[in-house]
């Protein structure tokens, strides 16, 4: 029998140092930190924005308060100093109604004045576009187009079910927003009469190490929103009074419903505009001709440069300049990600967060930004 002394264990071999040791490059260990990380926050991003769409219409009330509260508390300051807060925090408000059920009034007025003439250049509009059509360059056939309106009225009457539940649908959808612009309206009353109170509560309830920095970024942030809004306004009642006196001295019918959508169409930058002047030159084709509409398009070039050169670098200093392949990426993404509100409320959320930012940068770096509130003052006051 051979003992253990015969045969010698073998030698275990060296493990390899941390020097010799095989290691990830480094390319590799950078990318994959960033990875990491970016995926946290995309997941972050994901839920933030799953949960938004759950409550979005309180995310729409709320923004519309907000809108309401920057437009509105200036006013309702001024009515202060001559009677208590909730009297001019109500003058406004009921104040503001009535104007706003005004224009409706006035907008429907026009429209039931002129609905014969209307209905009648409408008409006479129709059979010129038809033979407009078919003269050259493009030689419709005028039996296509008597078939196009058969078969249109075909549609109508082979689906009048699924037109009647749509309007079903749009009678649920009103409801929606009526519903939405009232609990803006509630938001909006707190948020004037004693927004300031509200906003310092929330900072408090902050620790105190993010107390500076919250109320820093909130003034930035207010400040950049309420000079968005009052920019956008005057962009808006510009645009508007520009449409209306030109399509008024042109003789094109509803001229005060088409400088409202106009107004309306504004909020959205460089989109909104072209898109309501070009219904205002459907309307003229139909009813003056192709003379008066190509007078219409050459005012989306000539509104659209006043929009572009003089107006948007106004309302941009009152709150940050962005170029304008920025805002129109912002519109874009906001009006897929979330219809027309969307598309209203991406630019100036975009604005928000650059402010913010540039603040918080400047404040670290120990100086107080350009313009910006003093320290402590945030939204609503």
């Amino acid at each position: 029998m051979s003992s253990p002394q015969d045969h010698p264990a073998r030698p275990t071999p060296p493990r390899p140092s941390g020097r010799d040791a095989p290691r990830v490059p480094e390319p590799l260990r950078t990318a994959a930190a960033w990875s990491w990380r970016i995926i946290v926050v995309g997941a972050l991003v994901f839920a933030v924005f799953s949960l938004l769409g759950r409550f979005h219409k309180l995310g729409v009330a709320v923004f519309l308060g907000l809108v309401i509260t920057a437009v509105l508390r200036p006013v309702a300051g001024l009515l202060a100093r001559r009677m208590p807060r909730p009297a001019a925090v109500a003058v406004a408000m009921v104040g503001s109604i009535l104007l706003l059920l005004g224009l409706g009034a006035l907008v429907g007025e026009a429209v039931a004045g002129e609905r014969a003439e209307l209905m009648r250049e409408f008409a006479t509009g129709i059979d010129r576009i038809e033979r407009w059509l078919e003269q050259p360059p493009f030689r419709l056939n005028p039996d296509a187009l008597n078939d196009l309106q058969h078969r249109i009225g075909r549609f109508l009457s082979s689906h009048r079910s699924t037109v009647i539940s749509t309007a079903i649908s749009g009678a649920d959808r009103l409801v929606e927003v009526l519903t939405v612009l009232a609990l803006a309206v509630f938001c909006s009353v707190f948020f004037i009469h004693s927004g300031d109170r509200q906003w310092a509560w929330f900072r408090d309830e902050l620790p105190a190490a993010a107390r500076e920095q919250v109320s820093v970024a909130g003034s930035a942030a207010w400040r950049t929103f309420t000079g968005y809004t009052h920019g956008i306004l005057l962009v808006a009642a510009v645009n508007a009074v520009l449409v209306g006196i030109a399509l008024f001295a042109l003789g094109v019918p509803l001229a005060v419903p088409l400088a409202l959508l106009e107004f309306v169409a504004a909020f959205i930058p460089l989109i909104g505009s072209p898109v309501a002047l070009a219904v205002a030159a459907v309307v003229a084709l139909a009813t003056k001709g192709p003379l008066v509409a190509g007078i219409v398009v050459a005012l989306i070039v000539v509104i659209g440069q006043i929009e572009g050169h003089l107006l948007h670098p106004i309302v941009m200093s009152w709150a940050v300049r962005l170029h304008p392949v920025v805002v129109a990426l912002a519109v874009i993404g906001g009006a897929v990600a979330a219809g027309v509100i969307g598309a209203v409320a991406a630019v100036p959320l975009v604005a928000v967060l650059w402010s913010v930012r540039q603040a918080l940068r400047t404040d670290r770096a120990g100086t107080a930004p350009a313009g910006a509130p003093a320290p402590g003052r945030g939204p609503g006051t």
